[in-house]
């Protein structure tokens, strides 16, 4: 990741040169309304372009995403003509002589085959087209070539060949964040399918056998047990979204939480202290039930006398602040640190390395999970989850069938 922000910042320095060099051809001594000399005005102007040509470019190289950021990325270079294309097609083209698409595509064999930039003559016929010079710089994401930027101009100009190499680079660096995006979520999705995968077989099992016992005892029972165990499922399995609430989250636990009392009777006491100010807080679905089910099982594995777990969620200023304790068996902490970096199977921690790296992945590493712990001492696990993270957003209420 800091190789990947030294890339950054050295595509948007260029921007920045970009900017003075502009400054110092155009600086006149008029007033400029305070926002500095000529030069710091060219760059502010560049900068607040590139601005508002890099959302669109988060989403990929697209038809949509290139129409958006072209007409800004040919103020940038302050072209008469600028297209962007991907290996097959123009997909935008900003400016004059639209007419020179075809020709364009038919120069580009080389350019996207080796990924060096090039500068050719345009053949045109029409007495109205002003564009003769085409610039084409590559653009590339880990080494390669997912299109082309192309600057068209009047003539011949090795400042425009520069600007437009420093443009695309930093075009690539956009594409390559919209990589990066893509590749989280993929990742967070599998880590998703993992664990419920890992979650699923044995609670399944547990559930139903209950729910088998009390069908001819308690029928009532059963009934409602029955509800809780597709309450709870049908939100484990939902395909709705990466993200969901708090409040979502601790409404399944309380499904779960449920089916397991029925379970173990008078074993297992829960308590649960929540704030109602925090409860529309988003975070990564199935985050906190595995942690739950962790509780749960150290809580009641190996005990004869009753075990206790407490839930508390709490409002810690721009955080939500979520604890999760219990009186069990606890875990030596050297087991826990190589379960949590993955050098051992977590057996008996189910879900915690896998919620441990979602988080960090969502929020940071300062994010992840705060484990303290000792054998015969229980659990205390402790989850931050900031009120506001770019990106991180319920996809509202699960859907009813």
């Amino acid at each position: 990741m800091s190789g990947f922000l030294a890339g950054l910042c050295v595509a948007v320095l260029p921007l920045l040169a970009a900017g003075f060099w502009l400054g110092r051809r155009t600086a006149r001594p008029e007033n400029l309304g305070g926002l500095g000399t000529p030069v710091e005005h060219a760059t502010f102007e560049t900068l607040h372009t590139a601005s508002l040509a890099a959302p669109p470019l988060r989403a990929g190289l697209t038809g949509e995403t290139a129409r958006k950021s072209a007409r800004r990325l040919r103020t940038l270079l302050g072209t008469d003509a600028l297209c962007l294309t991907d290996q097959d097609i123009v997909l935008a083209w900003d400016g004059l002589g639209e007419h020179h698409r075809t020709e364009i595509m038919e120069r580009l064999g080389s350019p996207l085959e080796t990924g060096r930039g090039e500068a050719f003559r345009l053949k045109c016929d029409e007495p109205d087209c002003s564009l003769r010079w085409a610039v084409v710089a590559p653009l590339t994401v880990d080494d390669r070539v997912h299109g082309a930027l192309v600057a068209c101009a009047p003539r011949e100009s090795a400042v425009l060949v520069r600007a437009a190499g420093e443009v695309a680079r930093w075009v690539s660096v956009q594409l390559e964040l919209a990589d990066l995006d893509q590749s989280r979520t993929r990742l967070i999705e599998a880590e998703i399918k993992a664990l419920r995968a890992q979650i699923s077989p044995h609670f399944i099992f547990n559930s139903l056998a209950v729910i088998a016992s009390f069908v001819r005892t308690d029928p009532e029972r059963a009934r409602e047990l029955l509800l809780e165990f597709a309450d709870f499922t049908r939100y484990s399995f939902r395909r709705h979204g990466d993200f969901t609430t708090l409040a979502d989250e601790l409404h399944a636990i309380d499904h779960y939480l449920a089916l397991v009392r029925a379970r173990f009777g008078d074993r297992l006491s829960v308590t649960l202290q929540i704030a109602p100010e925090v409860l529309p807080v988003a975070l990564p679905f199935l985050c906190l039930q595995p942690l739950v089910e962790n509780a749960v099982k150290h809580g009641l594995e190996g005990k004869t006398d009753k075990s206790h777990i407490s839930i508390t969620a709490q409002d810690a200023g721009a955080e939500a602040l979520v604890v999760i304790e219990d009186n069990g068996t606890g875990m030596d902490p050297d087991r826990l640190r190589r379960i949590l970096a993955g050098e051992v199977s977590p057996s008996g921690g189910i879900g915690l390395s896998n919620v441990d790296d979602r988080l960090r992945q969502v929020y940071g590493d300062e994010y992840g999970l705060v484990i303290e712990t000792a054998v015969g001492a229980g659990m205390k696990i402790t989850a931050r989850l900031p009120k506001y993270q770019p990106g991180v957003h319920s996809a509202g209420p699960l859907p009813r069938e």
